[in-house]
This record gives structure tokens, sequence and C-alpha cells, in this order.
């Protein structure tokens, strides 16, 4: 499994079976066990995923996290894409190494998002304008002395405008974005929290 090679497995087998053999000395059954239980049961270890240094299944490196299909090792050096003339070759280490999205993917997003609030109305922009500066629905609300209720209604005829114009990609694509997932949390908590203090209030 993963980086493992022969020579590794041979020397956890040996522990393993160096270990069975001290217990069984010790609770003074020698006798009663074969090299060969020893051998098998060695073996039964290994392919589940037991080595000398541990049995874990949480750690991500470990032997039995990659046979339960958990998590999977991949070498740097590994091609990941090629340029249509294959002339140009990727490798897992270049897609890491290079944090910066495409330049012509940038352009496209934001043409896209241009033209989609070329149609949206100035309270539906506001909406947008707020969102993305981290403002809650409250603060366009009282922009424009409107009621809640009125922008949930605002908010629901923008979620669907999008899902039109963009389609559902762009919800998987949100959803790869680092830390999203925590910004929304966070953004619960403090909601709930305002919501405690009223309550008290």
């Amino acid at each position: 499994m993963g980086a493992e090679d022969h020579e590794e497995l041979v020397q956890d087998a040996t522990v393993i079976a160096a270990r069975m053999i001290d217990r069984v000395e010790s609770q003074g059954k020698l006798g009663q066990i074969t090299p060969g239980n020893i051998a098998y049961y060695t073996l039964q270890h290994c392919k589940s995923g037991r080595r000398a240094n541990g049995t874990s299944r949480v750690d991500i490196m470990a032997s039995a996290t990659q046979l339960n299909g958990t998590s999977r090792l991949h070498s740097f050096n590994e091609v990941v894409a090629e340029s249509d003339c294959g002339f140009e070759i990727f490798e897992l280490q270049d897609v890491i190494s290079n944090d910066h999205e495409d330049p012509a993917t940038v352009a496209a997003r934001k043409m896209d998002w241009d033209s989609f609030l070329a149609q949206l109305s100035q309270v539906e922009k506001l909406v947008v304008e707020f969102l993305c500066a981290g403002k809650t629905l409250r603060d366009v609300a009282r922009r424009y002395g409107l009621s809640d209720s009125m922008m949930q209604t605002y908010r629901r005829k923008l979620a669907t405008k999008l899902l039109e114009f963009m389609g559902v990609e762009i919800l998987h694509d949100l959803a790869q974005l680092p830390g999203w997932r925590i910004n929304l949390d966070c953004e619960r908590e403090a909601q709930a929290c305002r919501n405690d203090r009223r309550k008290t209030a």
C-alpha cells in the first residue's frame, strides 16, 4: 500500500511475528503453537493493514486507512494532464505548487458575471454586492427600507436567476473554494449569537 515496498513489509512481518512468539512464550503456550500458526496470523495481520508501528485507521498515511478506501497516496511525479499536442506534461507537483488560477479562466468568469449583473435590478445588484462584502440581507433591507420577507423574496429570485444563467456547475465550483464552509459556519454562529442577544435583551 502506498509507498511500501517488499523490504518494509518483510521487516514489519518479522517484528509482528517476533511479538507473537514473545507473547506466547510469556503465557507458557509455546508448545501449543506451531511456526505455521505464527506465519499464518502474521500474514493476516499484514493483509488487514496492521504494521509493526501501529494499526491506525485514522492516520491518512496508514495502510489500514488506505485499505478502507478512506485515503489514497499519489506520487508528486504522477502525470495529471497533457497538452492537446502532447508536447507538454503536467505532473501533480506542478498543479500543487501553483495556487493561481489560469488567467483565461479568471477573464471568462469576469465576463460571465458582468453579463449576469447587467440583467439584474438595482436591489438585486445591491444584494450581490453586500453579500460579497460579507454583509447580510438585513443590511440591504435597511439601506432600501424593505422588510425581511421582501429580502428573502429577492434572495430566492436571485438564486433562480443565477442557476439559470450559470448552470448547476457553479455550486460545484463554489464548494471547491477553500474555507467556504468555514465562513458559512462562522456566519451561522454569529447569527445565532445575535439572536441570543436579542432574546436576552
